[in-house]
């Protein structure tokens, strides 16, 4: 079973337009939809349309919108009660694919939710294989939460813990890879999962003597591998870079590759970073080797692409056969 953790959940509109979108101007919309959200969640759809267990963790009010949806499509989900509503994030995608999203921030939860949805979240995972920590944190939270969740989740499994995957950005996924209060690592992820311009980030602090910015990582996958190998090298396990169009790197302590998958007919890319993450456990969970579990995530990312709003692929809708696996080096 895998689990995943949102802790600021959303209701996706996605609004598609005719043409580009113009600033100032009235355009009409050629389609709405919506979605239950956030990148835990998209995870956990994604997995439950592939056939595999899943159950997201998250807070929300019972009749919440988001809850009610993930009802609807048969997500498995346990939720800590707030009397605040969960927040609506809307996309506009343009032709080809180009989206521009505006995120609200989410509810305010005090401290005392904060500990209850921790809790909520280590009795859940456990006899778990992975736990995903996904996505922004709610106002309010401290930027290390996740580290903590990773720290408090091993030292309650006493060294049968899942292995920990993280998917956010900002602080609080620069605090999961430097957070080491414990002095042991503990608190940081066996799998990240940034995008270019969040590598360039974390590989800036973790060391990595030759900075680049997101536009160059995505032109040039040898630099985009030796900076995730510096992140690498900080302790975290491995990293799952995806770079657009350009496909995806996987940096292990014991090799680098680079997957690409030919041209999609984009739609939209929300949710194209989460369904990678899914197919990258969906191989791994089925013990395929590291390049194969890489080969299995671009070729989801790519499905939906190709698939209008926040809809997630189910495996038999991926082409792994049609990736390109390359082998790097890492510095």
């Amino acid at each position: 079973m895998i689990v995943t953790f949102t802790a600021n959940p959303s209701l996706d509109r996605t609004v598609a337009l005719p043409g580009p979108l113009e600033r100032g101007e009235v355009q009409r919309a050629v389609s709405v939809s919506q979605e239950s959200g956030g990148k835990g969640v998209n995870v956990s759809r994604a997995l439950v349309a592939s056939g595999l267990e899943s159950v997201a963790v998250l807070p929300g009010a019972d009749s919440d919108p988001v809850l009610a949806g993930l009802r609807e499509s048969g997500v498995p989900f346990v939720s800590l009660p707030i009397n605040e509503p969960l927040r609506t994030n809307v996309a506009l995608t343009e032709p080809g694919g180009v989206t521009t999203k505006i995120n609200e921030p989410g509810p305010l939860l005090d401290a005392d939710q904060q500990e209850a949805l921790m809790k909520l979240l280590l009795e859940s995972s456990r006899g778990a294989s992975w736990v995903v920590l996904a996505g922004s944190l709610p106002p309010g939270f401290p930027a290390d939460f996740y580290a903590t969740v990773a720290r408090r989740l091993r030292s309650a499994e006493n060294g049968n813990a899942p292995q920990i995957a993280v998917d956010s950005s900002g602080a609080p996924l620069a605090a999961a890879v430097s957070s080491d209060a414990a002095g042991d690592g503990s608190g940081k992820p066996d799998l990240l999962k940034p995008n270019a311009e969040e590598l360039a980030e974390l590989a800036a602090a973790a060391g990595f003597a030759s900075p680049a910015t997101a536009n160059e990582l995505e032109a040039d996958p040898a630099a985009a591998a030796a900076a995730a190998a510096a992140v690498v090298r900080s302790g975290v396990g491995a990293v799952l870079a995806t770079l657009g169009s350009k496909g995806a790197v996987l940096v292990t302590a014991d090799g680098a590759w680079l997957a690409t998958h030919p041209p999609v007919a984009a739609v939209s890319t929300v949710g194209a970073g989460d369904s990678a993450l899914a197919g990258y456990l969906l191989a791994h969970g089925q013990g395929a080797a590291p390049a194969d579990c890489l080969r299995q995530a671009v070729a989801h990312g790519a499905a939906a692409a190709s698939l209008p709003g926040s809809t997630v692929p189910a495996v038999h809708q991926t082409t792994p056969d049609a990736v390109t696996i390359t082998a790097l080096r890492k510095d």
